[in-house]
């Protein structure tokens, strides 16, 4: 069950893995607003609303997706990386714009999970 009433900020350029991602946090009580485009994701940030955390998938956008990260650091929202390639560079460049972890594809449902409850016990 999902500990937090802050919603979670899914970001990632596959509209059906973001849907898919949704519904796994969905059955786990958790709310969650998407996001598909760079710009849509600035929209998300500078909207106010406060987010309990963000899971963004880097696959499919350009560097600029760093600088949205580095903002949800910046406002206290924890972040986790997807990403497609297990690359020791991919986790440090990740960790260097505030990223709490990286997660790598392809997710596991309960590990994923299991990681996104523990993060909502630590905020």
């Amino acid at each position: 069950m999902g500990i937090s009433k802050l919603p979670i900020l899914i970001v990632g350029s596959n509209p059906r893995n973001l849907e898919l991602l949704a519904q796994f946090l969905k059955k786990e009580a958790f709310e969650t607003v998407s996001a598909t485009k760079l710009e849509e994701f600035g929209e998300i940030l500078n909207s106010g609303n406060r987010y309990g955390l963000a899971l963004v998938d880097i696959a499919g956008f350009d560097r600029g997706i760093w600088q949205y990260c580095e903002q949800c650091s910046n406002q206290n929202i924890p972040l986790l990386i997807i990403s497609p390639q297990q690359l020791s560079s991919i986790r440090q460049e990740s960790m260097s714009h505030g990223a709490q972890g990286v997660l790598f594809k392809p997710l596991v449902v309960k590990e994923l999970v299991n990681l996104v409850n523990t993060m909502f016990l630590e905020s």
